[in-house]
Parts: C-alpha cells; sequence; structure tokens
C-alpha cells in the first residue's frame, strides 16, 4: 500500500548516460529534480555494465571531428583534469573512442547530479502509472522504503526498456527474440602482457576462436570477440561474450542470461590464457555489475528514425543531436553486421524521435528512442545517448514554461537553449 507522496518538476527514471545527462540538464535550468536508478551508481552500460569507451564524440575516419558537445563533453574534460581517461582509435571505424576509468566516471556523474541538486535515489524501481486524459498522473516507486507515489509536471523515460512509456500506453515495437540484438556481460582481465597480446591481431584471434569451436576443446558462442587496454597498466576490457534471443523485459529471460553471460566470461578467460600469447599469467578480475543489454524496446514516437536516414546522412530541421556512428548490430549470429554513414559523416537525431505517441508529459531518450532496428544499432551509442538526455532536459523546462504538449513545443526555443549549452547541432559550428 502506498504511504508515501512526494512532489516534484521532473522525474527522470533510469540514471544511465541518457538520464544522467536529462537530469543535470533539467537541474541547472532551476527545475526540481528527482533522478531514480535501479543500481547503486550512475552511468547504467557506462559503469555498472563495464562498457569502459564512450563513442559516437567524433566523426570516423582519418580526419576526426567532434560531434557532440553540451554537458557529455564537460563529462570528459572532467575525466581528463583527472587524467582518467584517454583517447583509441577503432579497428572498425566507428570513429576515436575515449576510454576511461570505470570508478572515476561514476564518482563525476554523482558529483555533477550532486552539485546541480538533483534529489537522487539508488536501488529504486518505477513500478506503476498512473495516466489521466493523456497525461502521466503519477509513478509509484519502490525502494526499502516501501512504495511512495511521485507526481511530476513531467517524466523522462531513459531506463532503456521504455518501461515507463510502455506502462503508459504509449505504442512501442519489440522484435522476435531472435531478431533482438544480443546480450554482452563485460570482462576484466589483470596482469596481461599487453605488448605482447597486441601482436596477436584481430584477425588472427578470431581464426583461433574458429579453429578452437571446430576442434571442439571451447564453446565460443561470438568469433569475432575484442579487447583493449584501460588506463591502467595490465589490464584489459573486453567484449567477447555473446547470449543471443533474449528479451530482456523478461525477468526470468534476464535471470538466465546474467548466468549464461558469467559461464560464458569464464570460457573466453580460459581461451585467451591458453591461445593468444600474453594472457598466459593473467587472470579475471570481475565481470558486469550487470549483463548489458543493446536492445529490447524501441518506443513509435513523432517520428521514427530509420536506417535509410543513418546510411544517407540526413539532416532534420529538429535535429538535437548529431551522430555518426555506423550501424553496428550484434546479430544472433557469430558476427556483427556493421553499415557506415555516408555524404559527409554525419546525421541528425530528430526531437520528434524522443517523443512517445498518446502521452503528452513524457520524453524518452537513450536506446529506447523511436527508432528502427537498424537506425538504433547505431543511434544508440553513448555520446548521443547523453546527447538525448541534454536536449530532453532543456525540453523538460521549455515544456514547464510553455505549458504545451511536448509534441508542441517551439523547436526554436528548444534549440537557441541547446546551442547556449554548447551542444553541437552542425559540425561546421564546432
Amino acid at each position: 500500500m502506498t504511504t508515501n507522496i512526494m512532489e516534484t518538476d521532473v522525474l527522470v527514471i533510469g540514471g544511465g548516460a541518457a538520464g544522467t545527462i536529462a537530469a543535470i540538464s533539467a537541474a541547472r535550468r532551476g527545475l526540481r529534480v528527482i533522478l531514480i536508478e535501479s543500481q547503486g551508481c550512475l552511468g547504467g552500460s557506462r559503469t555498472a555494465t563495464g562498457v569502459d569507451t564512450f563513442y559516437g564524440f567524433y566523426t570516423p575516419g582519418e580526419k576526426k571531428q567532434r560531434l557532440v558537445g553540451g554537458i557529455p563533453w564537460e563529462v570528459v574534460t572532467r575525466l581528463r583534469q583527472d587524467t582518467a581517461c584517454f583517447e583509441r582509435p577503432n579497428t572498425y571505424g566507428a570513429g576515436t573512442g575515449i576510454t576511461y576509468d570505470v570508478e572515476k566516471l561514476k564518482v563525476i556523474y554523482e558529483d555533477m547530479a550532486i552539485q546541480a541538486g538533483i534529489r537522487l535515489l539508488y536501488h529504486t524501481y518505477a513500478c506503476e502509472v498512473e495516466v489521466k486524459a493523456g497525461d502521466i498522473a503519477a509513478i509509484t516507486i519502490a525502494n526499502k522504503s516501501g512504495l511512495t507515489q511521485i507526481k511530476a509536471k513531467c517524466y523522462i523515460d531513459t531506463s532503456g526498456d521504455g518501461d515507463i512509456a510502455a506502462r503508459s500506453g504509449a505504442p512501442f515495437e519489440k522484435l522476435d527474440v531472435d531478431q533482438l540484438q544480443s546480450l554482452t556481460t563485460i570482462f576484466f582481465m589483470g596482469n596481461v602482457d599487453v605488448e605482447k597480446a597486441k601482436k596477436t591481431t584481430h584477425a588472427e584471434m578470431a581464426h583461433k576462436m574458429k579453429e578452437s569451436n571446430r576442434s571442439g576443446g571451447y564453446v565460443l558462442p561470438r568469433e569475432d570477440g575484442s579487447w583493449h587496454i584501460t588506463p591502467h597498466p595490465g589490464v584489459i576490457q573486453t567484449n567477447m561474450v555473446r547470449v543471443p534471443s533474449v528479451d530482456a523485459t523478461d525477468p526470468f529471460a534476464l535471470t538466465l542470461a546474467e548466468i549464461e553471460g558469467r559461464k560464458q566470461a569464464q570460457e573466453y578467460v580460459r581461451f585467451l590464457k591458453n591461445e593468444v600469447p600474453g594472457f598466459e599469467e593473467s587472470f579475471l578480475i570481475s565481470t558486469s555489475q550487470h549483463i548489458g543489454v543493446r536492445e529490447t524496446r524501441r518506443i513509435l514516437g513523432e517520428y521514427i528514425l530509420t536506417e535509410e536516414d543513418v546510411i544517407h546522412a540526413i539532416k532534420f530541421d529538429d535535429g538535437i543531436a548529431c551522430c555518426g556512428a555506423p550501424v553496428e548490430d550484434h546479430t544472433s549470429g557469430t558476427e556483427t553486421r556493421w553499415a557506415y554513414v555516408q555524404g559527409d559523416g554525419f546525421y541528425h537525431i530528430p526531437y520528434r524521435s524522443l517523443i512517445p505517441k498518446q502521452v503528452s508529459n513524457l520524453l524518452v531518450a537513450g536506446r529506447c528512442l523511436s527508432a528502427t532496428h537498424g537506425a538504433h544499432a547505431s543511434a544508440r551509442n553513448s555520446a548521443q545517448c547523453m546527447a538525448m538526455g541534454e536536449a530532453a532536459g532543456v525540453a523538460a523546462d521549455c515544456y514547464i514554461q510553455d505549458q504545451k504538449p511536448f509534441r508542441e513545443l517551439d523547436f526554436t526555443q528548444l534549440k537557441e537553449a541547446l546551442i547556449a549549452q554548447h551542444v553541437i547541432l552542425n559540425i561546421l559550428e564546432e
């Protein structure tokens, strides 16, 4: 039984890359903001899942240009000031990545959130949505205090899975489990002879994986996995595990995926130690706090971003973020499908892709944006998720000032506010 009631201007559901920046963006504009997060830290896949590299900040290619500014770039600047990150080229053509110290990023996110005046709640889930006349009237959260009802003027769903949008009646798309992108358990290894390990190319390692599978000595579901260095000597991060055909909105399936992911991590560790020179004396430091989920629900919004938009570098009048990242589709097979942005190398994510249909006071940001499967496989990169979050936070302020549904906001007003926050909407501005 609900016994507590709280009120706020903005409730942000999910403290991942998108939600953290959305909350900071809204709070810095003087709004009362509550941010709830199911884990014990901010950052989501960037921290709890162990993905220690930001992609999407730069255009791919030899001549890199920065595509994302604003609060996300402030995060990078703070990491640099703490000597807690470095830039790293990406061999798949996704552009330069920014690899960082995961523990340092947790603290930076928290410092920025607290300094902005956000009321932060960890270990908290949004479990019930009350909708009246097309508006969310309240959301019930659950944590150690029991059930609490939060009434906000507007809501931002950055849960990754679009939980609140779906529960509020917004339409969404979710593919059959065999078509959804696979899940990955990130793991870190220590005492690696990095210079020796680098002598085995990615192609050679993939060949070893194929041979190892065919020999029957190993069971390696993904044969093109990768590893990279971290800010710490002898410590590497790997992206090798592949758990396919999982609906991560099904708690039973997700639980089994966590178990399978850790089991696979042990097998890949065994492979690396036995088959790749430089890993002989290495050891497993940790697996991610929870398995990485790439795709579940994709909300159907006022505009659905398509793979054609991505490939043809389409620009929109209501663009709120730039993206140059290729389509990176982790299919259920052993390999990954890639498709690259043509033309000048970047496209826009439109504001309309953050606006769910049928709900007037709700925005989404992050990987649950309104996009097709293919477009989502590009736009879900971390820099773009943060950029979407910043736009959502500014839009929340516009919504409260204008008292109009999100779909009726004056985009010129929103655009001017974003530019004032040093958001990049055209690389010529950088």
